[in-house]
């Protein structure tokens, strides 16, 4: 927002107050404390808030907070914070009284959130397939359709490059998405901590050292801001609607709207794999031909063979996912441990060869 007008504010608080106000003044200047200075971030700049209601003189301030790399890069931060803040002041004794939270509209109006129990979203219903049923089919048949299957991965690959050439200069988000990768509770750090104790031989012990190796591996990438892209955010099959041929449509964008490009490409990759996986314990067959048409079919179109320095701990991550017990608690002990074992060594090669897959399951 760059200007919130005085009658959007008088009209937001006639709602509010559900009658008529008046509002004597709207000022960035009038701070409750007073200081000499040495804060030098705020987060967002005041409106100090004179007004009459029922013929009651009142004091408010209206707090907005700016974009920033302090964990505030997305809409959906702001958003968070906001809500918290409102529920949050008033639960605490002593704490100055939030009266509302409210949002702006690209109308320049505002609306009251205050009463909110909880947000939710409305889409449009999409017909389609979801494409782990292909890779259910092609698991227990042994055989990928010439045609359709193998059109489907190329028409998947160009897609992500097409997306993935929208770039972005913006070098803290990067870095925070990198961070978001171990530290967000849907990422590295947050799936360890749903695994069980113990599960298929795998304790505390190893996933320690998975995290902490992914650490490493956050230094080692988190500067590489020219790779900030468009992207996905959580490109499984099950969040691909097929139609006829190669006709699609992409659900449940997660996690923000710009990241790494390394994300997109393992969390469909993987899913060769592990389909793979499931029906003979290794990279092979039609899987296999999918998994390298898949990956030749991104290279050629974005030349981006840095991807291979930068995927490692996206594809610990994604590993950790199709490895978990509370997503895919039937698996083979045999299959669990195998992406176990892919997992450790792909964090441990210096750049990740998508040409020679088995090597990292043993």
């Amino acid at each position: 927002m760059s200007t919130i007008s005085a009658q959007a504010v008088k009209e937001y608080l006639e709602s509010l107050y559900a009658g008529k106000v008046d509002l004597l003044s709207m000022t960035g200047h009038g701070a409750q404390e007073e200081g000499d200075d040495l804060k030098g971030f705020g987060y967002g700049a005041p409106l100090f808030l004179e007004y009459k209601v029922a013929n009651v003189i009142k004091k408010a301030v209206l707090e907005t907070m700016a974009q920033s790399s302090f964990g505030h890069d997305h809409f959906s931060d702001r958003a968070q914070t906001i809500l918290w803040e409102h529920r949050a002041f008033n639960s605490l004794p002593c704490h100055v009284r939030s009266l509302d939270s409210g949002a702006f509209l690209d109308s320049g109006r505002m609306i009251s959130t205050g009463k909110t129990e909880e947000f939710f979203l409305l889409t449009e219903f999409i017909t389609g397939s979801g494409y782990f049923k292909d890779l259910e089919r092609i698991r227990d048949s042994g055989t990928a359709t010439t045609g359709t299957d193998l059109s489907r991965v190329q028409a998947l690959a160009n897609y992500l490059a097409s997306i993935h050439a929208r770039k972005l200069d913006a070098p803290a988000l990067y870095t925070r998405r990198i961070r978001d990768l171990l530290g967000h509770g849907e990422c590295i750090m947050g799936l360890i901590d749903n695994y069980p104790e113990r599960v298929d031989g795998i304790g505390p012990e190893f996933l320690k050292m998975i995290e902490t190796t992914c650490v490493e591996w956050r230094w080692r990438i988190k500067d590489r801001s020219h790779r900030l892209c468009c992207v996905h955010g959580d490109f499984h099959p099950w969040n691909i609607l097929f139609r006829e041929s190669t006709d699609f449509t992409v659900l449940d964008r997660s996690r923000g709207e710009w990241g790494e490009p390394a994300d997109d490409i393992a969390t469909l990759s993987i899913n060769y794999l592990f389909f793979s996986l499931q029906r003979s314990g290794k990279l092979e067959g039609d899987f296999e031909k999918m998994y390298r048409l898949f990956w030749e079919t991104y290279l050629s179109r974005t030349d981006d063979r840095e991807m291979l320095e930068v995927i490692a701990p996206f594809l610990a991550w994604r590993g950790l996912v199709i490895a978990s017990p509370v997503w895919y608690p039937h698996l083979t002990p045999q299959v669990r441990t195998s992406i176990f074992n892919f997992i450790k060594n792909v964090l441990a090669a210096e750049q990740f060869d998508f040409e020679d897959v088995n090597r990292y399951l043993r």
